[in-house]
């Protein structure tokens, strides 16, 4: 049987991974920083109450998580760079797969409508 420790314990090095992406995704494009932020606040928030709160009063992180948690919001510039990203990569995989694989042009079209369809969400979403 699985200990409250044991799940705690897991949770907590989650949530560590989690931000530590989320702090790589601000210097690398290709990764999203609010989503692993949040996953963090939501890990440790279980794990962790001190570094839940550490996180909650973090200059950098913890606006994002507070916007997140009292209106659902997500900053403007977040929208932004997630709408530029998925575009250019739904551009790039498309003609990665159109030139090499055109058969499974499909996979493109799907990963497209997904992007799509989180753009939409997201643009629903009150701005930060």
């Amino acid at each position: 049987m699985i200990s409250e420790k044991m799940i705690r314990g897991v949770l907590f090095v989650a949530g560590g991974l989690s931000l530590l992406l989320g702090i790589i995704g601000a210097f690398l494009p290709l990764l999203p920083t609010v989503p692993f932020v949040l996953l963090t606040a939501m890990c440790w928030g279980r794990a962790s109450p001190r570094f839940h709160a550490w996180l909650l009063n973090h200059q950098t992180f913890g606006p994002m998580v507070r916007d997140w948690r009292e209106r659902g919001a997500i900053p403007r510039r977040a929208k932004y760079l997630a709408w530029t990203m998925m575009t250019v990569s739904c551009i790039g995989v498309t003609l990665h797969i159109n030139h090499k694989h055109p058969d499974y042009l499909w996979v493109a079209f799907l990963t497209s409508g997904i992007c799509l369809m989180v753009a939409i969400w997201m643009s629903r979403q009150p701005d930060a």
